[in-house]
């Protein structure tokens, strides 16, 4: 598993993409579809994360002739759908994606920074999967 940091690179970059789904919106997209619509969007490949999830990992089975050739390249696919229209929806509210996240990861920090070690219910489970 990857080890993920929270740096000033990593804000940037979200605003380099916010930059990236703006440009190619005013290019080739023409215009941002109303938030409506770009929320109603943003459900749908939600689902569609959660189909491919609920299949490969959970209880449910692919239809025959269903599943793709790899599934983790599909559900990366699709995440990467949801994150275009975050970043749509984000852009046309004025949301610096940037300064939201350092907000969060902060806040996730400060409210969080015990709880989870001390939740016996993530500390059996690290202990079982290192077994």
């Amino acid at each position: 598993m990857k080890t993920y940091t929270t740096s000033e690179n990593n804000n940037q970059a979200l605003s380099g993409i916010q930059q990236q789904v703006h440009e190619w919106i005013c290019t080739v997209g023409v215009t941002y579809f109303d938030e409506l619509t770009n929320l109603s969007n943003l459900i749908e490949e939600v689902g569609e994360v959660a189909r491919l999830i609920g299949r490969e990992y959970g209880q449910q089975s692919f239809k025959p002739g269903e599943r793709p050739a790899c599934v983790k390249t599909a559900i990366a696919d699709e995440l990467s759908d949801v994150m275009f229209i975050l970043v749509c929806l984000a852009n046309q509210i004025d949301i610096d994606l940037s300064d939201a996240f350092a907000r969060n990861m902060d806040k996730k920090t400060r409210r969080d920074s015990d709880r989870h070690k001390s939740n016996s219910k993530l500390t059996s489970r690290t202990q079982h999967e290192s077994d």
